[in-house]
């Protein structure tokens, strides 16, 4: 089978008389009917053809996302029968950032409630508070939000299910993983109480198996869950959000291979839900959609962003800053960083350390030539074990040798195989060797490791130093007072062609646990245009940038492509019955990428595993999705039993 992408329902903007509406234009009004479905014959989450899933010009006109500007949108009137409720959500100042709002006024209109939404948090966004009034009423809009730094998302997002459910209709809201999930839920389970319910493969199947019930029968309105929630069967569904849809846990590993996103996408075209894809930072697949018309910005006004955002620095971004600490950019903790760590630790707040790689040196190379170190035994990579069992193993000097990571076995006498040379340098500290240097650094003060198997949700306030991972970071009540981001060239350098915008993503993560009025230093280069995205909390710009470049060189989700792993023979066999379209392009084969799953069980495992990639205008992406249909329908009447994998727009192309 091969999973098409949904994100087809926003290649072609909003057409009015012949002339492109902008997206400036589309958002003066909210639609004022559903979109209608697609033409007989055409694609429904059921299961027809998935190549017709595009809408035309007509079904997507009027579409909008917001309801004119955020002062027209004060005095705009929403009905409903749990009116009571939707004016607490629309008015709620608990984490607003400035003045309490005044309740907002209700007014009596024929004997239905009108609550005239007032400022609230929701009022910090440009046309906020119409998004919510347009939910309010039962319209569908579509929106790509930027939550401002130290907003509390979940409690936004339960506020945009609640506004549904008022109104007798089903919410989906979908997070990354359990910690995000408990979160979410917790917020609406205290403004919906029992119609919210959570679903994870964490539950069991029994469990499960009766909230699915619950969600079909009615009885729960608003659905929490990870990625399979998106299937979840929401009776008159009126809203899917997606919370930091760039983490790779949305995608599907097992066939069809979905992405939770593109599935999202295609519900809300299909049945008039309202949309919503959350984040801090933004993925250049939803910046395609704001482009193409299909969804629009819901983002705050730049001095609403400057007011909420940390200060984030470089270290020797500016001449003064290289003549104060020449060594600023060379170092890993540069002098700045210690002592932000040391006056936000004075004053009682938290600092936290984010490091991409645990353990503790997790990667050797040799000094003399940097050839990566590897085993003489499986060619697995060297580390040096964590500092507990360093000084635990009883054999003494042995334990200080490095060891695979692979088989485990001890190297005693490294030699490198390209120059012969027998030092060894570390290539990434881990969190671990990271929290001994800064207990070193900060002796009496409790320093906490996050990351693994023990990650931590969130930490008691008060002067501490938290070491975690990349995507681990815990939640200080209050907020961090300093933030350490170190070794950004192990994000930004990595092959793959999102790197970038999972480095911004990650950074942003991480920035947004600390307070407005603190501090966050990222030891990176200052002129790399990422790096300038963090500093100026551009997460917008960035993604269209991203977004451009990738149109520019021929990469998803500028077009489509296709991504077929397996052996030579499994794949030339593939080709063969395959009638692809004309426009197509193939590249490759090359081998399969590092860290790629195998399309295959281990004991089956050949010699080379190949990937080539097809890759087509978007236009052609049904017709070759058809193609590869066919002929993976073919190779099963034959009784292939080569392994071989196909997929439309991978989240990990190499």
């Amino acid at each position: 089978m091969v999973a098409n992408s949904a994100a087809d329902a926003g290649d072609k903007a909003p057409v009015r008389d012949g002339e492109l509406v902008s997206a400036a234009e589309s958002a003066g009004a909210v639609a004022a009917r559903p979109v209608e479905p697609a033409s007989s014959g055409a694609p429904s989450i059921a299961g027809r053809p998935s190549e017709s899933v595009s809408p035309n010009d007509d079904e997507i006109e009027g579409d909008s996302v917001v309801a004119g500007s955020a002062a027209e949108a004060s005095a705009t009137a929403s009905t409903g029968s749990g009116s009571g409720k939707l004016a607490s959500v629309a008015a709620d100042t608990g984490d607003g950032g400035g003045e309490p709002e005044p309740e907002p006024e209700v007014e009596s209109d024929g004997g239905l409630s009108v609550a005239v939404v007032g400022q609230g948090p929701w009022g910090r966004y440009i046309h906020g508070p119409a998004f919510l009034t347009a939910l309010a009423g039962g319209k569908g809009p579509r929106a790509a939000w930027q939550a401002l730094p130290g907003e509390d998302w979940p409690r936004r997002l339960a506020e945009l299910a609640a506004a549904v459910a008022e109104q007798g209709r089903s919410a989906i809201v979908m997070v990354p993983d359990q910690r995000d999930l408990d979160r979410v839920l917790a917020e609406c389970t205290r403004l919906l109480g029992e119609s919210a319910v959570g679903l994870s493969a964490g539950l069991g199947p029994a469990a499960r198996y009766r909230r699915w019930l619950a969600v079909l029968r009615g009885t729960a309105r608003v659905v929490v869950g990870t990625r399979s929630a998106v299937f979840a069967p929401a009776k008159d569904l009126g809203l899917i959000a997606i919370w930091d849809d760039g983490d790779d846990t949305y995608a599907e590993p097992r066939s069809p291979y979905p992405h939770a996103r593109e599935v999202a996408m295609l519900r809300s075209h299909e049945t008039g839900a309202a949309f919503v894809a959350a984040g801090f930072a933004r993925t250049a697949e939803i910046q395609a959609v704001v482009e193409s018309g299909w969804a629009h910005d819901l983002v705050a006004d730049r001095m609403v962003v400057r007011d909420a955002a940390p200060r984030i620095s470089v270290p020797g971004d500016t001449d003064l800053a290289m003549e104060r600490d020449p060594v600023a950019r060379a170092v890993r903790i540069p002098g700045v960083a210690y002592a932000a760590a040391r006056a936000a630790l004075k004053e009682g707040a938290g600092v936290l350390v984010q490091v991409p790689r645990r353990g503790y040196v997790p990667s050797l190379a040799c000094a003399k030539c940097r050839t990566p170190a590897r085993c003489r035994h499986c060619n697995g990579p060297l580390a040096l074990p964590d500092g507990r069992a360093r000084h635990s193993d009883s054999q003494g000097d042995a334990a200080h040798s490095p060891s695979c990571r692979w088989c485990g076995i001890t190297e005693a006498a490294f030699r490198c195989s390209s120059c012969g040379s027998r030092a060894l340098r570390a290539v990434v500290i881990g969190a671990t060797r990271t929290a001994e240097e800064l207990g070193r650094a900060f002796p009496g003060v409790p320093i906490r490791g996050s990351g693994g198997g023990a990650m931590l949700d969130t930490v008691e306030p008060g002067p501490q130093v938290v070491v975690a991972t990349v995507g681990a970071e815990p939640v200080l009540p209050g907020g961090y007072g300093v933030a350490l981001l170190l070794d950004s060239w192990a994000l930004l350098s990595r092959a793959d062609l999102r790197a970038s915008e999972d480095a911004l993503r990650r950074w942003m993560t991480a920035a947004t646990l600390v307070r407005s009025r603190g501090q966050v230093i990222v030891m990176a280069d200052p002129g790399i245009p990422t790096v300038q995205a963090l500093v100026r909390w551009d997460p917008v710009g960035h993604a269209r940038v991203e977004y451009a470049s990738r149109a520019e060189v021929g990469f998803p989700p500028s077009v489509r492509m296709a991504a077929v792993d397996g052996t030579s023979d499994s794949i030339a066999e593939l080709l063969s019955a395959t009638d692809l379209p004309a426009d197509v392009e193939v590249l490759g084969p090359v081998p399969l990428p590092i860290g790629a799953r195998k399309p295959f069980s281990s004991g089956d495992t050949p010699a080379e595993v190949e990937r080539i990639l097809l890759r087509v205008d978007r236009k052609s992406g049904p017709a070759l999705a058809r193609a590869l249909t066919a002929a993976q329908a073919i190779r099963s009447t034959h009784r292939s039993d080569a392994p071989l994998r196909v997929q439309i727009d991978p989240v990990d192309i190499g």
